[in-house]
């Protein structure tokens, strides 16, 4: 996937999110891609919320089937973005920030503003041989993301999804 694409995703993800009254923030994954994440207040279980989740997926690959598909696998996605939504479930695990990835150059994920999306070049675009070029910045990007969490029940009313 072309990684113009991959930031186009990210943008229109978190154009529906907002439309949701969902705070979205983002990080580099330190490899291919990027995350997008939601800080939401716990209420619902870890089920609910991935179910949720996979709504906003299907909803995505409804709307831009050019763009997205709502099945994970190679051969599903040959072209188009799979947003993981996998990564909510119970005992799922994805990187934090400023950790490396166990991967071939050792990226690491790093916290974004999105005022900084356009300008950069990768997933990986630090890694272990270049961190310190983004030390200074720190957690800057996501000043106030604790404070953002937000319930779900009205995201979900307006996407109506069931539990």
């Amino acid at each position: 996937m072309a990684w113009p694409a991959i930031q186009e995703a990210a943008v229109l993800l978190r154009a529906f999110l907002t439309e949701l009254g969902l705070p979205a923030w983002l990080k580099t994954s330190g490899g291919k891609g990027l995350h997008v994440v939601v800080p939401i207040r716990p209420k619902h279980d870890w089920d609910t919320v991935k179910a949720f989740s996979q709504a906003i997926v299907a909803h995505m690959a409804q709307l831009i089937p050019q763009r997205f598909v709502v099945k994970s696998g190679p051969s599903n996605r040959v072209g188009k973005i799979f947003i993981d939504y996998l990564r909510n479930g119970r005992g799922a695990t994805t990187v934090c920030a400023w950790s490396a990835r166990t991967r071939s150059g050792l990226g690491i994920s790093v916290p974004l503003g999105w005022d900084e999306l356009d300008k950069l070049k990768a997933g990986d675009a630090w890694n272990v041989g270049n961190v310190h070029s983004r030390l200074d910045v720190g957690n800057a990007p996501w000043e106030g993301y604790a404070r953002s969490a937000k319930g779900i029940d009205a995201a979900m009313k307006k996407l109506d999804f069931k539990t």
